[in-house]
């Protein structure tokens, strides 16, 4: 299993997959098919964490009020259900390893993962 979940409206998200040959990879806009109960257990099994997957800069979050100071694992990963925006993106999923994100360390393990230098 190789699957990538991206926003198709995220400009960043569609320079890294630009980066790379995802030929043989499942591309998944998040937008339009949100991830599955199995998919955020499947990232969570490589992550050991809800708050690995949330992304702190969604827009979601001023629009509900939400202090991302209180919340807990539960509240995290019920987020992640709830809406496509709070998933970290672009996560690149495999059977064995998980990327998740769009910072300079995530992007280089990605670019050492495929074997691709700047």
């Amino acid at each position: 299993m190789k699957k990538v979940f991206y926003l198709k409206t995220c400009d960043t998200c569609l320079k890294i997959l630009k980066k790379f040959d995802l030929t043989d990879w499942e591309l998944r806009e998040i937008k339009t098919e949100p991830i599955t109960k199995e998919e955020l257990a499947e990232m969570y099994e490589k992550t050991k964490s809800y708050e690995a997957l949330f992304s702190k800069k969604s827009t979601q979050i001023k629009l509900r009020g939400i202090d991302v100071k209180s919340l807990q694992e539960k509240d995290f990963k019920k987020l992640l259900l709830e809406h496509y925006t709070f998933l970290k993106r672009p996560v690149f999923l495999t059977d064995n390893e998980i990327f998740v994100g769009n910072d300079k360390k995530n992007v280089a393990a990605l670019e050492q993962f495929f074997g691709v230098s700047n």
